[in-house]
């Protein structure tokens, strides 16, 4: 019986071919099969190396089954690379469920560590990076999307975002109303590329930067902003009202308490006493 095989997650490039690895390439060169994000892009990537290997999709819409073909393939001694299109993979794309599946059948996985947008846009945004959380790509529904800021309003750690060229003015809109305009952030797009570009200051002018420079919304976007500093960090009641208004424009009185209670840490009933009962009325919350 031959020995079990193991995956290499191999970080490949994220615009700049240079940046890839010598580790990376030999892992590349030595595989007996690649699951890749999407194999036409992954085999662009190995014409460029002059190297010729099978390949076979991993997308989000086929992971759950093509796991136990390549689970089988590492029991028999298979060494197998997991790739995404750019960047190290499971960030914001598919191989998770590999990755756990390989683990629990004690098959060996291991890292060949290189680019991640993540990291070199909080490089180089100029805004704190000691602690920060990365919350991949916001809902695209308006909605959804706003309701996920209004939960983030409160974290005092760095933000860092995926998102799509087309949707990029929307969400800086919408991170206005939410975080404040005056909140610092970073719009890095096509990171490593030939037309890397990166936009530094307030919501509000980047906002405006969006509006009027047609690049801004090409390539891909990598959005950096500062977590909540100063006195909004431990809110007031005039914060925690103002909180309360602009989620309960979207959510029953009794949800949105419950939302701004989670975010500062008050008592939900005190929030919605405070915010919807009457000067010094008693009583429970309204059923919703």
């Amino acid at each position: 019986m031959s020995p079990p095989g193991r995956i290499d997650v191999v970080a490949t490039p994220i615009g700049n071919l240079g940046d890839l690895s010598p580790r990376a390439r030999e892992a590349l060169a030595a595989a007996d099969v690649i699951a890749a994000e999407d194999t036409r892009h992954t085999a662009g990537l190995l014409k460029q190396l002059g190297v010729q290997r099978p390949l076979i999709s991993l997308h989000e819409h086929n992971e759950g089954s093509r796991r136990e073909d390549l689970v089988a393939r590492l029991r028999q001694g298979a060494r197998v690379v997991l790739v995404s299109d750019a960047g190290t993979p499971l960030v914001s794309d598919p191989g998770y469920l590999l990755v756990r599946a390989a683990i629990e059948a004690g098959i060996t996985v291991q890292a060949v560590p290189g680019p991640s947008a993540v990291l070199v846009a909080l490089a180089v945004s100029g805004l704190p990076v000691e602690r920060f959380c990365f919350e991949g790509f916001l809902p695209s529904r308006a909605a959804a999307r706003r309701e996920r800021l209004r939960t983030l309003a409160f974290e005092t750690r760095t933000l860092v975002f995926f998102e799509a060229p087309h949707r990029i003015v929307e969400t800086l809109e919408d991170m206005a109303s939410a975080f404040g305009e005056e909140r610092a952030a970073c719009v890095a797009r096509e990171l490593t590329k030939m037309h890397e570009s990166v936009y530094r200051g307030s919501i509000a002018q980047l906002l405006q930067i969006a509006r009027e420079d047609a690049n801004f919304e090409r390539g891909e976007i990598t959005l950096v902003v500062a977590g909540v500093s100063g006195p909004e960090a431990t809110p007031d009641d005039a914060f925690v009202a103002r909180a309360f208004d602009l989620i309960s424009a979207e959510l029953p009185p009794s949800r949105a308490a419950a939302v701004v209670a989670a975010l500062t840490g008050r008592r939900k009933q005190d929030v919605y006493n405070r915010n919807v009962k009457p000067q010094g009325a008693t009583g429970q919350e309204e059923d919703e």
